[in-house]
């Protein structure tokens, strides 16, 4: 009886091949139609300004297209989270992973977790944060502005690109090290808060180097930054560690699919993607909004998330926005 099953195993076995492989032939072919590479901000701030550029050197690499979706919300969580729970992890739907994916879940209930709904592709930059007011404002230096909430409590405020994302946290942080009270204003994107700082809604506001064009422009003041060191571009103003407020932030992004994606497709995308990060192009661009190369392989990438992720949930307690 046993040698009588040999044949009908090697069927079942040939038949299983044949099933899978269409599958392998797709695999094989990765990628055989566009990508779309979902970021998580209105169009024209410093994230879809780069991204944009990334995409468009890596789909050279991949031969084909990596159009960019723009889907803002969430403080850079609802696209990235409605990609874990929604796109085939097929490598065809990717996201910026940004600092706030890390932040919300220990700030209020998420449908997503993010150490286990993604794959990671690839660390690629971290921003470099300022505060900036209109060209007429009455502060002139960082600590005006803090000398005057110091004046009048929760009654100074600053707009940042959402609760939670890294701008807001890090104003939330240097208002613990002042001991004042701020009005935070959450926007969806940086094109939408620096209009609403330009049209006078918001006395300040605090997001990566989407401001830089209009510093340059003198439609508005750089008061402070928030790097180990002061930005090459802008030598004349000061750190917040400078200032003694003990706050340095560069928020670091990557990419990352749905869980679940073949590693042959994730190899695939990160060889792709780091070939753009070394692009002539691309680095010009980062020089352009002051942003470092923060390349990560995708294990080394995915490892960095989970030690973040705990680090975090110290900071949210801190500062008092732990959900309930």
């Amino acid at each position: 009886m046993p040698c009588a099953n040999v044949p009908r195993r090697r069927l079942l076995a040939l038949a299983a091949l044949a099933a899978a492989a269409p599958s392998l032939r797709a695999q094989a072919a990765f990628p055989n139609r566009p990508i779309t590479l979902i970021v998580p901000w209105p169009p024209g701030g410093s994230t879809d300004r780069h991204l944009r550029t990334l995409a468009e050197i890596a789909g050279k690499h991949l031969g084909q297209q990596v159009i960019i979706a723009n889907q803002p919300g969430g403080g850079g969580t609802t696209g990235p989270g409605n990609m874990a729970l929604q796109a085939k992890p097929d490598g065809y739907t990717i996201a910026q992973f940004p600092m706030g994916m890390l932040r919300i879940p220990h700030m209020q209930k998420t449908l997503w977790n993010p150490l286990t709904d993604f794959s990671f592709i690839i660390g690629v930059t971290g921003y470099t944060f300022g505060f900036v007011v209109k060209a007429d404002s009455p502060y002139k230096t960082f600590n005006d502005y803090l000398d005057a909430a110091r004046k009048q409590p929760g009654k100074i405020d600053f707009g940042s690109t959402g609760a939670g994302t890294s701008p807001h946290l890090l104003i939330e942080e240097v208002a613990d090290a002042a001991k004042v009270e701020l009005n935070h204003i959450p926007f969806k994107g940086n094109a939408d808060l620096m209009q609403a700082l330009l049209g006078g809604h918001v006395m300040a506001a605090s997001d990566a180097t989407g401001w830089d064009k209009f510093v340059d422009s003198g439609q508005m003041r750089l008061l402070v930054t928030f790097g180990e060191n002061r930005v090459k571009r802008y030598p004349n103003v000061p750190t917040a560690k400078e200032l003694g407020l003990g706050v340095v932030s560069n928020s670091p992004y990557g990419l990352a699919g749905p869980k679940g994606m073949d590693p042959a497709v994730v190899k695939a995308l990160h060889d792709a993607f780091r070939k753009a990060m070394d692009d002539p192009k691309h680095l010009e661009v980062l020089e352009q909004l002051n942003q470092p190369v923060w390349y990560r392989s995708s294990a080394d990438y995915a490892a960095w998330v989970r030690t973040t992720f705990g680090k975090e949930k110290a900071l949210i307690e801190k500062l008092g926005l732990a959900g309930k």
